[in-house]
């Protein structure tokens, strides 16, 4: 068989590469890093919003009565246990009262022989006192001599310091028999104000110090929600706002309730701002204290303006700014952001107009030299 001269052999070749080289070439230029990024758009519109702040929060009491002794001592009984409804007065538990008793006891007969005491020098005063005036009669007469009376003057100054002394020595006894009875008192733990046990720090037996915590009472109808906000998106919060509160413990059981306060320190360290929201009305069952809750807070409306969704917000360098499409060249715009809603809508305050096309979506991170073609949807991205 006889080969081919050159000049056929080149041609054969160049009959081969030349359609593979096209093929490479056509489908680099439609599929591969040459192929333009597919994207989707959206119409820049000038609307209202509605701006609203996402926070989280636990559930907290208002009011709570941490109930302990005055004194160290020793529990001699609880009469509650956590979860229990208890009323105003009603007694809790118990100190053991160990001497205080005895004590007491003591202390009224000191104090019943001190008011003995003292009614003794109020007799021998009035009598002291009867004599001088009635010698004093007999010396304007001549009867007795000025020896006696000065006498029984003096027994009378004598009755009479022995009265303020009696006197004052009763005040004294009294004064201790009512500290007295006020530490007896004092072993009975009794709850200031009607509510719910939230905590038992301590058992009967126990041995605890003045000021501890035995058993903690909180106010039911005093809850609301502690919650925490960005800082960087609490622009327009204040008091009185409407707000809806979620519990962890009933998904998609909307409350609702309202901003009582924001507090006047916030959190430097999360940089959060710290609010307390107030339930409308209280849920039933009652939720337990520290349950985590999801609040949402609706602001006031804001004045129409160019609206973009958040997903078309992108980061080129240190700016932050959308792709905008003019005819069939796509530019980079810095853009300047306003308020944004929960459903993804970002007020735009600065860099785009009304009816500007922008990307929405893209297969790839975009740079300016990339080439794009306008698709309906891209696959694996959401409507």
């Amino acid at each position: 068989m006889k080969s081919l001269p050159m000049p056929g052999r080149t041609l054969a070749l160049a009959a081969v590469i030349i359609p593979l080289l096209a093929l490479f070439i056509y489908v680099g230029f439609r599929s591969g890093p040459l192929a333009p990024v597919s994207v989707t758009t959206a119409t820049v519109t000038k609307r209202t919003i509605t701006p609203a702040l996402y926070g989280i929060g636990t559930v907290e009491a208002r009011y709570s009565f941490k109930i302990g002794p005055t004194f160290a001592g020793r529990i001699k009984q609880i009469n509650v246990n956590v979860g229990d409804h208890v009323t105003a007065g009603q007694l809790l538990g118990e100190m053991d009262p160990v001497d205080l008793d005895d004590r007491v006891r003591s202390l009224e007969s000191t104090f019943n022989r001190a008011t003995a005491a003292l009614r003794e020098a109020e007799a021998r005063h009035a009598y002291a006192l009867k004599q001088a005036k009635r010698y004093e009669g007999l010396l304007a007469s001549g009867a007795v001599s000025e020896e006696i009376v000065a006498t029984k003057l003096q027994e009378l100054q004598v009755a009479d310091a022995a009265l303020s002394a009696a006197r004052e020595d009763t005040a004294r006894v009294r004064s201790d028999r009512e500290a007295l009875v006020a530490q007896r008192n004092n072993v009975r733990l009794v709850s200031p104000k009607g509510g719910i046990v939230a905590r038992r720090d301590a058992e009967p037996g126990s041995t605890v110090v003045a000021g501890q915590t035995v058993v903690e009472i909180v106010d039911p109808d005093t809850l609301w929600v502690n919650a925490r906000f960005d800082q960087t998106s609490a622009s327009g919060l204040s008091g009185g706002l409407p707000a809806r509160i979620v519990l962890r413990s009933r998904e998609g059981v909307v409350l609702k309730g309202r901003v009582l306060r924001i507090e006047p320190k916030a959190d430097s360290v999360t940089e959060e701002m710290l609010a307390k929201i107030s339930f409308d009305s209280f849920p039933k069952p009652l939720p337990p204290l520290g349950e985590l809750a999801e609040v949402t807070i609706d602001l006031p409306p804001v004045a129409p303006a160019p609206v973009v969704p958040n997903a078309a917000i992108r980061r080129l360098g240190d700016q932050t700014g959308v792709w905008r499409i003019t005819g069939k060249a796509m530019s980079f715009v810095p853009i300047k952001q306003g308020q944004s809603d929960l459903s993804g809508a970002v007020q735009v305050r600065e860099g785009l107009n009304t009816d500007d096309l922008v990307v929405l979506y893209s297969e790839k991170a975009l740079t300016p030299r990339s080439r794009f073609r306008i698709v309906e949807r891209i696959p694996g991205v959401p409507k």
